[in-house]
């Protein structure tokens, strides 16, 4: 049990500090994003099991040979009415610091979502009063302001794009087309889900280089995922010209309304959890389009895809299969 916990604490170790800071130096997520997601959110999910069962097993260490059999053990303890002469102040520190963690954590998570909830509520409504529907591109609103905007707002069956007539009088028809492309696949491919996560990751534990890196580099990689949807019917040249004039206007990260301006409608601050652009390098996304590199090959996207997968696999086997025999 004392091995597994340090297997388990060093792991944690690992996913805090250094393997994430060097995956955010890396240049290959640009060539395959949807492998460098999965490898995030790997981490992410691998990082936050290892350091709860850290501390669990710890804690359960001397009530058996494995998180099964302690686990069992503490529960005839706990509905006997005994005394866990086994745990020390140590070991109860541990559990107790495991539990609220975990509670944490998902307390975070469901506050997050509140939030975010209640402000798209109030958006929409306010989009109504300020906003009227586009006649000529489906579930589109159109803002009234010179500046361009453009931005998605997700709510499932009511999910809509938002766009300002300022956009839709600079842009040419096909960069145009190419705007409102991104910005569906950022609807179609659920990024907001993905973001509301690694937000809420980064509220619960600012102090984790992990959450802050991650949360840059996702927003980021679901810029290049739906710019990718986007180059699907549109050259790179049209993108990268939608791409610049949009940005120049300030556009928001999927389920973000756009900054407050004069006749628009106002946006909700990041803390009351919405997600900012913190991160979104609009340079690196221009630069990715005009020299554009071969994506990885299967053989490399596979041996990503197969991290992603063991990262989840080691602490679940240390936590659970040492139990079964």
């Amino acid at each position: 049990m004392l091995v597994t916990a340090y297997l388990l604490a060093l792991l944690a170790l690992l996913l805090a500090w250094p393997v994430p800071v060097a995956l955010s130096r890396a240049q290959w997520p640009a060539r395959s994003p949807f492998a460098a997601m999965m490898l995030w959110q790997s981490i992410a999910l691998a990082g936050g099991l290892s350091m709860i069962g850290a501390m669990l097993v710890y804690g359960l260490s001397p009530l058996g040979d494995s998180l099964v059999a302690a686990v069992r053990r503490a529960l005839k303890v706990v509905l006997g009415n005994e005394a866990p002469n086994e745990l020390h102040f140590w070991h109860l520190f541990a559990l107790s610091a495991a539990a609220l963690l975990s509670v944490h954590l998902v307390f975070t998570l469901l506050l997050t979502y509140a939030r975010i909830v209640s402000q798209r509520r109030r958006h929409r409504e306010l989009l109504a009063l300020l906003s009227s529907p586009s006649g000529a591109l489906e579930r589109t609103w159109v803002i009234s302001h010179p500046a361009p905007v453009a931005y998605c707002l997700p709510g499932g069956s009511r999910s809509v794009t938002v766009l300002s007539d300022g956009l839709m009088e600079t842009l040419a028809p096909e960069e145009l087309d190419a705007v409102v492309s991104h910005e569906r696949a950022h609807l179609t491919q659920r990024h907001h889900l993905l973001l509301w996560a690694f937000e809420a990751w980064r509220a619960a534990l600012p102090w984790l280089p992990t959450s802050r890196l991650a949360r840059q580099a996702v927003n980021s990689l679901v810029e290049m995922l739906a710019d990718d949807v986007a180059r699907r019917t549109a050259r790179d040249d049209v993108l990268v010209r939608a791409i610049a004039l949009v940005a120049v206007g300030g556009e928001p990260a999927p389920g973000t309304p756009p900054a407050a301006i004069p006749g628009s409608v106002p946006a909700p601050s990041a803390a009351s959890g919405a997600f900012d652009t913190d991160g979104v390098d609009i340079a690196g996304r221009l630069s990715r389009l005009l020299t554009p590199r071969p994506p990885l090959g299967r053989a490399a996207t596979a041996l990503v895809l197969a991290a992603s997968l063991l990262l989840i696999a080691v602490p679940t086997v240390l936590l659970i299969v040492p139990g079964l025999f």
